[in-house]
């Protein structure tokens, strides 16, 4: 059972344990690093009640829909708008970087309480490729869309441009992941291998962008 909670909160002990290093981020800020993150987790609820729906009516059951409507559309569009409202109008936005550290909160709380489903549905023993793919997927989504929002913040001239790429980039990116998942069968891993690497290639990219922004 502890193993399980240790693995269940990995994404969060790593997530505030670069809080607590980063000694430059203000006490009023982690409040809302930790507001943001339980509010990602919260979002679990929301969410699964919508796409049961859908899934009961026999609604987006394609392939193509249900992996970038039922999933990329409402998994990120719900953890946009809340971060936009906690985040981009009600938040600690200091400098550029501290939307990625905002956009990872929402995506680790609810990979968090994803996990913890996960691993009560099918066991510790399949929590090495959950840890390896759908954790780090997330923590790419939250990097571009808090890579943008933090953009749209400190560049009004361009806001409107950067806030819809917050949106609709994580989305699109899920909806691919979760397209690859179900629509290449088998050789799932041909397809899903390089894009994983080209995940964290773009988010190596926006960490680095955002580093230099804040120079």
């Amino acid at each position: 059972m502890f193993s399980l909670i240790i693995a269940a909160l990995a994404p969060a002990m790593a997530l505030f344990s670069y809080v607590y290093l980063r000694d430059s981020f203000s006490k009023s800020a982690m409040y809302l690093v930790l507001r943001i993150f339980i509010i990602g987790a919260l979002l679990v609820v929301p969410i699964s009640v919508i796409q049961f729906a859908f899934t009961e009516e026999g609604v987006f059951t394609h392939s193509f829909t249900k992996a970038f409507v039922l999933y990329g559309l409402i998994e990120e569009g719900l953890k946009w708008l809340m971060l936009f409202v906690f985040a981009y109008q009600h938040g600690h936005l200091k400098r550029p970087s501290d939307g990625i550290l905002f956009g990872v909160s929402i995506s680790f709380g609810f990979a968090t309480v994803e996990n913890a489903l996960y691993m009560v549905a099918y066991g510790l023993e399949n929590m090495i490729p959950r840890a390896l793919m759908p954790t780090t997927a997330h923590a790419v989504y939250g990097i571009v869309m808090g890579y943008y929002i933090g953009q749209a913040k400190y560049n009004q001239k361009r806001k409107m441009a950067f806030l819809l790429l917050s949106a609709s980039l994580p989305m699109l990116l899920h909806g691919l992941y979760d397209f690859i998942l179900m629509d290449f069968g088998h050789y799932f891993l041909f397809a899903m291998v390089p894009f994983m690497i080209a995940l964290w290639l773009l988010a190596i990219w926006k960490l680095k962008k955002a580093s230099k922004l804040n120079s």
